[in-house]
């Protein structure tokens, strides 16, 4: 008597490998995606540092600061400073600080170093840059200074602080807060904003050349994207959106 055998096919694993191998390659191309801007983005600031090393300023940033200076509208000019305040002496120490202190009240220690690594850590690397650089500040005979500074102009502070701080901040709410709530929104609006206007307002203030903004924006993009990296790692699992709220 002959009896039938159930063909057995590996528990369905199987089926697996292949979505498995195209997940693989999924993320190996976007490795390699992630890769290709990293280096791209690298090369692009080394060449405009050799440049701004000895270059004082570029035609092109002539230009282009006299054409953001001519803008003559009260309440633009007051935007520009108010935008440049969070960045002026003191104020990147204290807020990064309270932000710190804010993330481990609640619990949030990879947070706390996160900003710290982000926005401390990559003051120290834009003021090494600095250093080495020794760019000279844009000439008052040249364009409109609302205030002489003796410190080196490549590539620019305030824009360093702005992407490590803000930039952090705005991927963590982006991370961690509710989709579609309104706390979202505020907070991803709140921190991108500064760092979309500070190049502005330092080109138009006369404290950076366009080219000083844009460095900074290069190095610390780099570095803030470096930090995320090790943060996102620190947590463990990948720093996904929270589902929306009910």
């Amino acid at each position: 008597m002959q009896h039938d055998e159930p063909h057995i096919s590996g528990g369905g694993s199987a089926p697996e490998a292949p979505r498995e191998r195209r997940a693989r390659l999924r993320a190996l191309r976007r490795l390699w995606r992630a890769e290709t801007v990293y280096l791209t983005a690298l090369s692009v600031f080394a060449v405009l540092a050799v440049l701004a090393r000895f270059n004082a300023y570029f035609g092109w940033d002539l230009r282009t600061t006299r054409a953001v200076q001519s803008i003559d509208a009260p309440a633009f000019a007051a935007l520009m400073r108010f935008v440049s305040f969070w960045g002026t002496g003191a104020t990147p120490f204290i807020i990064t600080t309270v932000a710190a202190l804010a993330f481990l009240a609640y619990r949030r220690r990879s947070e706390a170093a996160g900003v710290i690594m982000s926005a401390g850590v990559g003051q120290l690397v834009n003021r090494l840059i600095k250093v080495l650089i020794a760019r000279p500040r844009p000439a008052s005979d040249l364009v409109n200074v609302y205030e002489t500074l003796s410190t080196e102009s490549f590539p620019s502070g305030h824009v360093a602080f702005y992407v490590g701080f803000f930039g952090f901040l705005f991927f963590v709410a982006y991370a961690l807060l509710p989709r579609r709530s309104w706390r979202r929104r505020a907070a991803l609006t709140m921190t991108a904003l500064p760092v979309a206007l500070v190049g502005l307002s330092r080109v138009y203030l006369g404290a950076h050349w366009p080219s000083d903004t844009l460095g900074a924006y290069l190095l610390n993009g780099l570095w803030l994207a470096f930090c995320l990296m090790l943060y996102r790692r620190w947590k463990g699992r990948p720093a996904t959106p929270q589902p929306a709220e009910a």
